[in-house]
């Protein structure tokens, strides 16, 4: 499986000088508020920065990564649905989601599915589930309910051949406006089901970098030396953070309930280490402790695509035994089954309007065999970001950048 290819270059650096910080409060944004609750927000925080954490240890740590944790956690929702005991117990850790009831978790879904594409009426978001089933294969109606029902999900009947291949491929093509055009290339054949979530985000920056501006600039490489990307530039009063570590730059699009949150290390400072600091309590100290100041931002252009398995990303985090003959996945069929793979096609576009951003997580199922003084901020190294909704403090894109 290809792991990444480098479109365009993108790149973000960030050298922040001395500066008195404002502490006033952003302007109130215009959108709807989501209605998470913090306990479960928290969760999902913790779930995204530790699937993050976990592919940063176990990818090559000179090649760009970009997941989306929040298309992720919907499909193994839909999973979890259909799995039982110690199985179920596994994914519902795995989604750092302990302590929390099924239908709990099941609430969340069906609150995020139907209020995040309404959250910014300036920022398209659409998010769409699906179940694609062999004909034959004797699926639950009790599971078919609970997809339709909670995840609003489509259902499909299908011959499992190339056409199906076609249509899934189709289907994801669609739902992120072509932007992960193909998933699967065959159906094995014990495969029996599909479960999938297709994420897509287009939002253009509150404030829009000049195109004159961008030119051409060194971005550091972890392996030493550098080469010349596309850099865009922006000075403006912008919500920010700096500790010894790092420096945060908040760029927040349209009304400003969605953001790109930039993590830059300090010189000398490694991504890497960053990235496996942070949690769900280093978020909510850069969100609480943030500070309004002028900046100056240098970020790269780039274009990128990227695909995973996560089955060893995730048998790590507790839902080992869903990969194996022993899953107990009784609340999908009456069938031994077993999930084959998890993996996760994602697309990223940064450029002076804005972002575009899609994610398309499909999981396999068979048959089991038996952001005043100015500080200065230029990406010109390995860097880190989020994208995420403010009111839900829902994290749905994350990225290391080590090469754009």
């Amino acid at each position: 499986m290809k792991k990444i290819v480098s479109l365009l270059v993108v790149g973000t650096m960030i050298l922040p000088s001395a500066c008195t910080q404002d502490k006033s409060s952003p302007a109130p944004v215009e959108g709807k508020p989501i209605a998470l609750s913090a306990r479960v927000a928290s969760k999902t925080t913790d779930f995204a920065f530790d699937l993050t954490r976990k592919i940063d240890a176990t990818e090559p740590a000179e090649d760009n990564i970009f997941v989306s944790p929040l298309s992720l956690h919907i499909a193994l929702g839909m999973l979890m649905n259909g799995a039982e005991g110690e199985t179920r117990e596994g994914i519902i850790q795995a989604l750092r989601s302990d302590g929390l009831s099924a239908d709990e978790l099941n609430k969340a879904y069906n609150t995020l599915l139907k209020e995040l594409p309404e959250a910014d009426n300036k920022v398209k978001l659409a998010i769409a589930n699906s179940m694609w089933y062999r004909n034959g294969f004797a699926v639950k109606s009790s599971f078919k309910d609970v997809l339709s029902d909670v995840f609003a999900a489509q259902i499909y009947g299908e011959s499992f051949d190339g056409s199906t291949v076609r249509k899934i491929n189709q289907w994801a093509s669609e739902k992120t406006q072509g932007k992960v055009d193909q998933v699967i290339d065959q159906i094995d054949g014990g495969l029996v089901m599909f479960l999938m979530n297709a994420l897509y985000f287009k939002g253009d920056w509150a404030i829009p970098f000049d195109k004159n501006k961008t030119r051409d600039h060194d971005f550091k490489l972890a392996s030493g030396g550098s080469r010349k990307v596309p850099m865009m530039f922006l000075e403006e009063k912008l919500q920010g953070y700096s500790d010894k570590d790092m420096d945060v730059v908040i760029l927040p699009y349209s009304s400003g309930q969605f953001n790109l949150t930039l993590f830059v290390p300090k010189e000398g400072k490694d991504v890497h280490t960053l990235i496996q600091e942070l949690d769900s309590k280093k978020w909510e100290t850069i969100q609480n402790g943030n500070f309004n100041v002028k900046t100056y931002l240098g970020l790269p252009k780039f274009t990128l695509k990227y695909d995973i398995n996560l089955n060893e990303v995730l048998s790590d985090m507790g839902m080992a035994k869903v990969f194996t003959d022993q899953a107990e996945l009784g609340g999908i069929a009456d069938a031994s089954l077993l999930v084959s793979f998890v993996k996760q096609n994602t697309f990223l576009g940064i450029d002076e309007v804005g972002t575009e951003a899609a994610a398309v997580t499909t999981i396999g199922v068979e048959l089991t065999s038996v952001n005043q003084p100015q500080r200065t901020v230029i990406a010109d190294r390995p860097f880190f970001f989020t994208i995420s909704e403010n009111t839900s403090n829902t994290i749905l894109f994350t990225g290391r950048i080590m090469n754009p």
